[in-house]
């Protein structure tokens, strides 16, 4: 069986110079042990010659008779004996010296052949990490990828299988009814090895992990790549990783399982195995990922609450299905529901109950809707129903059936108490009511309201009120321009005098607002006032009029003319406790102003709407030294009531009656009834819309305390003089 991983080109390369320099050095190493040995041989031959010399000398002196000759080969002898000595003593360093060289280079052989292994294996090992590099730089995590996780994995198995080769991998997951063992084939196999590999394979995987053998076990297979052959794969070829403790939230992964029929190295097996511990936190945090994307993109167009659709997916279809309509000349209709006092229901029972409430509604929707039509929840309790292809017909029956169904469902409060609640809905139809989807949507807003209007518990078409979105319209602009002039100071105090009846001595004025055009035109406040409470202007009005009043009558004081009360509207919104008082007592501070020369009025239909607070303010109002007016008195349906329960320093009785008492008894009657009233209480009284010298007697018969009007005089920009 061939290894796994290839001779490298690294080591082709090097062989050849291993070879050479160790031949190399083996030629010298043996050329040194010859030299030896020929020494040793010629120091054989020298040491014989040598002591055959001494012996033939020794001999002779033995034999000589000549003392001179015997002194003579005596001295011989001598030298040749220092000779050997000199000969023994360079025969053993030469002895040493090559001894130490012959053991040097078998030293430095051994080490060479070392060096030259640990470098082979290091450049194996660098070889090993590229491919290992090569694999992980594969496994990018993006969008794409993790949106579709399984063909993600594959897509990095296939990857891995160019660099690695292997015949199975096994990805294992814990799910809410057993195991699922995701199997992998890479190469042709047939059904009786698919058999063998669940019945083999799969069991060995989950006893390296741990698992109980008798785990019960779902398979999904993969056939990656069909131009081989599979080859068998033996349980003790596998290499598992398991999921680390501290990561076991990865979507369920157990492990993961590389198979490879090819005999691996201590070193391949260890590397695969680090791939390995990235690809388990990889598929599993791909996993994870891709069930996060999913519920993203799920909540990204529905209701978390109810499962119906949101507002996000109502406006894209809304866009979609004007424009498919206009193509194919279809109808469609809007259904806006809203559920009446709804809120009654959470501050009554809780939001908990409110919410299983809202569900139920989208039940209900759901189940009176055709496949094709589509239930939103917009928001809060609001709901809308888009009806295709359905005309003003259909959609009021759907509508009138939805009301009935939620009006015959009853539901339960904590304690067990039965409870109904019921919807208003608008209807509006594409093309015929509008053909935009901002006007399909105010449309369809207006109708609704409408029908809140009329008593709830029902349905209303926009087709009922021809002119009612264009007239809307023009008052959302107007909003919209009247916040201009706020912003840009063009609205402006105007001030109309109230004089005793009796006298016609000025006691105080009025304030009233007036708008002015950017064409120097002034508009009076009767054309924008409704304007202004229907889109909460009321409170910005009423702090840039008390400012520009007060400035104006501490101007007039810089003047050395008398103090004059000035009556200033206020809006119905400001006795809720909104800072308007305190706002109001910092202006008098800083412009010298008496607060007793401030009378503040609110509409009689307005300060009767929440007693409890509107004690408060008179309290609070009193407190600060500011006088108080109510204002249109006499228009509520228990007028007397109020007097009863609150008290007022003024009370302007309604023009309405006032301009109406020279020709009308009854409005006569009224009014001096009121005066009388208000007489036996100690309140006074001011009558408005004085707009003759005849009304003017009667009010001064009546008693009257205070009147205004055009017969008094108009309003100004100035505040007028006191005689």
């Amino acid at each position: 069986m061939p290894p796994l991983i290839p001779p490298t080109s690294q080591d082709s390369t090097l062989t050849p110079h291993r070879l050479r320099v160790i031949g190399e050095l083996a030629r010298l190493l043996e050329s040194q042990t010859r030299t030896r040995y020929f020494s040793e041989a010629l120091v054989g031959t020298t040491r014989a010659m040598h002591a055959e010399a001494m012996e033939r000398l020794t001999s002779a002196i033995g034999e000589t008779s000549s003392p001179h000759f015997v002194e003579t080969l005596e001295q011989a002898r001598d030298i040749c004996g220092r000779l050997s000595d000199s000969f023994d003593l360079l025969l053993a360093e030469r002895n040493r010296q090559s001894a130490a060289s012959h053991e040097g280079l078998r030293d430095l052989i051994s080490e060479f052949d070392d060096m030259f292994t640990l470098l082979s294996n290091t450049l194996v090992e660098r070889e090993l990490l590229e491919r290992q590099s090569q694999v992980l730089e594969q496994i990018i995590l993006s969008h794409e990828r993790i949106g579709q996780w399984k063909a993600f994995v594959q897509a990095i198995l296939s990857d891995f299988h160019a660099i690695f080769p292997f015949d199975l991998f096994f990805v294992a997951f814990a799910e809410e009814n057993g195991l699922m063992l995701n199997v992998y084939y890479f190469g042709e196999c047939d059904e009786a090895y698919r058999l063998a590999t669940r019945q083999q394979l799969a069991r060995s995987m989950i006893e390296s992990l741990g698992l109980p053998a008798d785990s019960p076990l779902d398979y999904e297979e993969f056939q990656v790549q069909r131009n081989q052959s599979i080859r068998p794969v033996r349980p003790e070829q596998m290499i598992t990783v398991r999921v680390p403790e501290h990561s076991s939230q990865l979507a369920g992964l157990l492990g993961v399982t590389f198979l490879s029929s090819q005999e691996l190295n201590a070193r391949e097996e260890s590397v695969i195995r680090s791939i390995l511990a990235v690809m388990v936190m990889v598929v599993g945090s791909s996993k994870v990922l891709s069930r996060t994307l999913a519920e993203l993109e799920y909540y990204s167009m529905h209701d978390p609450l109810t499962g119906l659709y949101n507002r996000r997916h109502f406006n894209n279809m809304l866009e979609y299905e004007i424009g498919r309509s206009e193509r194919h000349e279809h109808e469609f209709a809007l259904l806006l529901l809203d559920l009446d006092d709804f809120k009654d229901v959470n501050d009554s029972y809780g939001h908990p109950t409110g919410d299983s409430v809202l569900v139920r509604v989208a039940e209900i929707l759901r189940g009176h809707i055709r496949k094709g039509d589509l239930a939103t929840r917009i928001g809060g309790d609001e709901f809308a129903i888009m009806l295709m292809e359905t005309g003003t017909e259909g959609a009021v029956s759907v509508a009138e059936k939805l009301g009935a169904a939620l009006r015959a469902t009853s539901f339960e409060s904590p304690n067990g108490k039965r409870f109904h609640i019921t919807t208003s809905i608008g209807v509006v139809v594409y093309p015929r009511d509008a053909r935009t989807e901002h006007d399909l949507l105010a449309g369809v807003d207006i109708a609704m309201y409408r029908a809140k209007e009329l008593g709830k518990d029902s349905a209303c078409t926009l087709a009922s009120m021809p002119g009612q979105l264009k007239a809307t319209r023009v008052t959302r602009d107007y909003a919209e321009k009247l916040r201009e002039a706020l912003r840009e100071n063009r609205m402006v105090p105007y001030f109309q005098p109230i004089v005793d009846c009796h006298t016609g001595v000025p006691f105080a004025c009025e304030t009233v607002a007036r708008l002015k055009e950017k064409t120097g035109e002034t508009i009076a406040a009767g054309a924008f006032i409704d304007t202004i409470e229907k889109y909460g202007l009321g409170r910005e009005l009423d702090r840039v009029i008390i400012r520009q009043t007060l400035e104006a009558a501490a101007a007039r004081a810089r003047t050395g003319a008398p103090p004059l009360r000035v009556f200033i509207n206020l809006s119905a919104q400001e006795i809720q406790g909104r800072g308007i008082l305190g706002y109001a007592e910092e202006l008098c501070n800083e412009l010298g102003i008496p607060p007793s020369q401030v009378v503040f009025e609110i509409l009689e239909r307005d300060a009767i709407g929440d007693m409890t607070n509107m004690r408060k303010f008179l309290a609070n109002l009193r407190k600060k030294g500011f006088a108080f007016a109510l204002d249109d008195f006499g228009s509520g349906y228990n007028s007397f009531h109020y007097l009863r329960e609150l008290h007022f320093e003024f009370v302007k009785i309604d023009g309405a009656f006032v301009r109406s008492i020279v020709e009308s008894p009854i409005d006569r009657a009224l009014v001096r009834n009121l005066t009388n009233l208000c007489k036996e209480i100690g309140i006074l009284t001011v009558a408005e819309f004085v707009e003759s010298e005849e009304i003017l007697e009667m009010l001064r018969e009546m008693g009257i305390d205070y009147v205004q009007g055009y017969h008094i005089g108009m309003p100004l920009p100035q505040m007028p003089d006191v005689a």
